[in-house]
């Protein structure tokens, strides 16, 4: 898996948790999710391509 996959595994899990465990009523809270479904397009747009190194 790629590495903006795992940024937005790991930027959605602290979405949720922050949202579920403080409730946080912040806009900046939103950003996380944001970023994590752009981090996650951009993964999809390049192809999910992994590199290898020899």
């Amino acid at each position: 898996m790629g590495l903006f996959f795992w940024l937005f595994l790991v930027l959605a899990a602290l979405w949720l948790i922050l949202w579920l465990g403080v409730h946080v009523t912040s806009g900046l809270i939103h950003l996380l999710i944001i970023v994590a479904v752009i981090s996650l397009i951009v993964h999809f747009v390049r192809g999910g391509r992994s590199t290898t190194a020899v």
